[in-house]
């Protein structure tokens, strides 16, 4: 099923976004694509990937390579209810390690990411959330302000899947902090889940590393790097791998190229008490009559030599 009826996009709009993330290589893929293809409203970190330092440094690096006048406000610190836990095994120390990155030019905006989300999405109706992290900061606005439920387009979010990774059957961001993501998918509006069914079939393989290399410019030399330490650390880690799953970039790929996906409506809940289920993303996928009613477009499929191209683009019209 296309998902080009989804509300707020076409190929004539630029769709509104406000990115909450934990940088993290493939949330730097993330902003370049929405940098690039949407009108991008503002950034916001918490903690994931890496300590919320560390995020929000990275957030500020990937703003000032690509020369975006943006706001970048750091958030939440750790989950709502479980401790903290981070993802160096993928991501390194840094949370980007693999490139010599600069030093940000200017500090973060602001540190209350919840209070900038709010205000964001009453001020600009029709914004999409696009989370790439842990969904504390996103599941803290939706609480402090019910109102955001009506005013938003929607949450197109990366995480979930019909698979884990952090666990068998739980993805890393939902099992960080599933408490914020059941509140998440109870959000009244239109939902969208990039999920590890889908993103562990866009993978950043050596040809694809190579392409990004060519392009001229600083960027691309330093998001080569990146993808490259990335790609590393997933192939070295799991079998039947060519590259690293790109996973952020698909949230937003969603909403600027709808006609890359195959998707399916379904319902999905989040599991909080498992023993080995904890953070899970229950996808319904019943032919019952009485299943309950889809909460969510769960993205099945991707064209990924097209959205490999996005990529590319994107990044070829910030290196310089």
């Amino acid at each position: 099923m296309p998902m080009s009826h989804l509300p707020g996009t076409s190929a004539a709009t630029r769709p509104r976004v406000l990115i909450d993330c934990d940088p993290g290589h493939d949330d730097a893929i993330a902003i370049v694509v929405a940098a690039r293809h949407t009108e991008l409203l503002g950034i916001t970190t918490v903690a994931g990937n890496a300590p919320l330092d560390r995020t929000t440094r990275n957030a500020l690096i990937v703003r000032d390579l690509l020369g975006i006048d943006v706001e970048v406000h750091s958030g939440a610190d750790r989950p709502l209810v479980a401790p903290p836990v981070h993802a160096d095994y993928v991501h390194g120390e840094s949370g980007m390690d693999g490139a010599d990155l600069p030093e940000p030019v200017r500090p973060a905006d602001g540190a209350d990411a919840v209070a900038f989300i709010i205000d964001t999405c009453r001020a600009n109706e029709g914004t999409w959330l696009v989370p790439t992290g842990p969904l504390t900061n996103v599941a803290l606005a939706l609480r402090a302000a019910p109102d955001l439920a009506d005013r938003v387009a929607g949450i197109s979010l990366m995480g979930g899947g019909t698979f884990g990774n952090r666990t068998a059957s739980a993805e890393f961001n939902v099992w960080c902090d599933p408490e914020a993501a059941a509140t998440v998918f109870g959000f009244r509006g239109p939902l969208v889940m990039s999920g590890l069914h889908l993103t562990h079939g866009f993978q950043a393989t050596p040809e694809r590393i190579a392409r990004v290399r060519r392009i001229p410019g600083r960027l691309a030399a330093v998001l080569a790097d990146l993808f490259d330490f990335f790609s590393g650390t997933y192939v070295s880690r799991h079998d039947g791998l060519l590259g690293a799953p790109v996973h952020d970039p698909c949230a937003v790929l969603a909403l600027t190229h709808p006609e890359l996906f195959e998707a399916s409506d379904a319902h999905v809940a989040i599991e909080l008490r498992g023993e080995f289920t904890r953070g899970m993303t229950v996808v319904d996928r019943r032919r019952l009559l009485d299943r309950p009613a889809p909460n969510c477009r769960v993205l099945e499929r991707i064209d990924d030599e097209a959205g490999f191209d996005v990529i590319d683009e994107a990044i070829a019209a910030f290196s310089r």
